[in-house]
């Protein structure tokens, strides 16, 4: 986030506050003759990069250090190959003392050996804090997201996917919110916003198998109109543990990655029911990334 910050301010000074979306690749570019490096990332270049989404590789050309940042070709939706390329640039700026390569899939971080597990974070972090800086993203969202409208908007000024942009809506909303991805009637992960995670509106997937409501619109055939707008269910199709009076909208989004469904849940305001421990959610980061409807312990 620092790194990412510091950055911005450097932009915002050189290109003014409406300079969005960053130039990602001619920055990676430009990084290290703008700070004094002499291994600077040489190469920004599409590739046929099966199971990976990018990729930066040290090299040797003329005799001088250097790196290769790669991103995959096929990658459909621009704004992922944006925050791909921003992701491995946070790991050159970040971690390349030591390494002679990063090669980053979509595998579940769960899996993954911890220091390995941070590096990813870190590097997600970077690239959601330099391509939307919290303090613009906060000035572009007014008030309580109702639909998608907003959220929208910040995903084409700051040329990043809608998942992205929801993500980064869900760190600093105070509203209760959370994001599921699921394909098959099965959640592969979710995030909460903090007040809905605070009040037991989370889904683990971490260890146990977390299966789509039926009655939820995610299961159920709807309209685009529907889509757009949204359908009200029961908070509890959910979220057993909200009142059985309250209700949620239920926005059901195309993905990104097609062969997945998202889900916005927006729910009422609640009180502060649990504090949740690191052992009972999957609520990590972005790409991660995704965890959904959580249980709590009594």
């Amino acid at each position: 986030m620092a790194e990412a910050n510091r950055l911005s301010k450097l932009l915002s000074l050189s290109l003014g506050a409406d300079r969005f979306p960053v130039d990602v690749a001619q920055l990676a570019l430009d990084y290290a003759q703008q700070f004094g490096h002499d291994d600077g990332i040489t190469n920004v270049v599409g590739a046929d990069l099966p199971g990976f989404e990018g990729a930066l590789y040290r090299i040797e050309q003329d005799t001088k250090p250097g790196w290769a940042l790669l991103y995959n070709s096929a990658i459909p939706v621009p704004g992922r190959i944006r925050f791909t390329i921003a992701h491995e640039l946070g790991h050159y700026i970040l971690h390349r003392s030591g390494r002679m390569k990063f090669e980053c899939s979509q595998a579940d971080m769960l899996q993954w050996e911890s220091k390995e597990k941070q590096i990813e974070s870190e590097a997600d972090s970077f690239a959601s804090y330099l391509l939307m800086p919290l303090d613009d993203f906060r000035r572009q969202i007014r008030g309580e997201v109702t639909g998608l409208e907003l959220i929208e908007n910040c995903s084409i000024r700051y040329g990043v996917s809608l998942t992205a942009a929801i993500l980064k809506w869900l760190e600093f909303t105070h509203q209760r919110a959370v994001l599921v991805m699921s394909r098959d009637g099965y959640v592969l992960w979710s995030k909460s916003s903090e007040s809905a995670r605070k009040s037991g509106a989370f889904i683990r997937t971490r260890g146990h198998v977390a299966e789509v409501p039926p009655d939820s619109a995610s299961a159920s055939v709807i309209t685009a109109a529907c889509e757009r707008s949204g359908i009200e269910r029961p908070a509890t199709t959910w979220f057993p543990s909200e009142a059985k009076d309250l209700s949620l909208r239920e926005i059901r989004i195309t993905s990104d990655r097609y062969d997945q469904t998202m889900s916005l849940l927006l729910l009422p305001p609640a009180a502060d029911r649990w504090e949740q421990t690191d052992n009972d959610t999957d609520n990590q980061t972005l790409d991660e990334r995704i965890q959904a409807g959580h249980f709590p312990k009594r």
